[in-house]
């Protein structure tokens, strides 16, 4: 009996997406741990900075957490005080997340490491590449996006 596996035509995308997201994380990932920051933590200041305070749920989409996840995360970075956390006065089911002073602190303390972090990164793999990974990265998702091309 002829395996299924050697059935299929193509290559297993989602594993190739994971191994070069491991690739490219593994650059990161002593940077972040000498913050002793965790890669999620990072991710949702990150979010807080880029986009403001939002809700959790908004986290959650942005930064590709679970919300059962992002509880825990957030409820940590409040104990580091990364975070903060206040109710919606007209709705106390409601939370809006923002960045505190000592998250800012942290992203720019990190941030010339980061940067120098991309520089090898595009030095290694070539600015051409990587201008036309980003732009591949971002019509892919725009087309997984695209409730037409999406069946749910």
């Amino acid at each position: 009996m002829q395996s299924p596996i050697k059935k299929l035509k193509h290559r297993n995308l989602p594993l190739l997406l994971l191994q070069a997201r491991e690739e490219v994380f593994s650059r990161f990932r002593p940077l972040l741990n000498d913050a002793g920051v965790t890669e999620q933590q990072w991710r949702v200041v990150r979010a807080l900075l880029e986009h403001g305070p939002m809700e959790p749920r908004e986290i959650c989409d942005i930064c590709c957490l679970s919300s059962p996840s992002l509880a825990g995360i957030l409820a940590r970075m409040d104990e580091l005080g990364l975070v903060l956390r206040e109710r919606f006065p007209n709705d106390q089911r409601r939370v809006l997340v923002s960045g505190s002073a000592k998250g800012a602190a942290l992203a720019n303390q990190l941030a010339p490491r980061i940067e120098a972090t991309y520089k090898e990164l595009e030095s290694l793999i070539g600015q051409t590449f990587a201008r036309d990974l980003y732009r591949t990265l971002d019509q892919l998702l725009e087309k997984l996006a695209d409730p037409a091309t999406n069946p749910q």
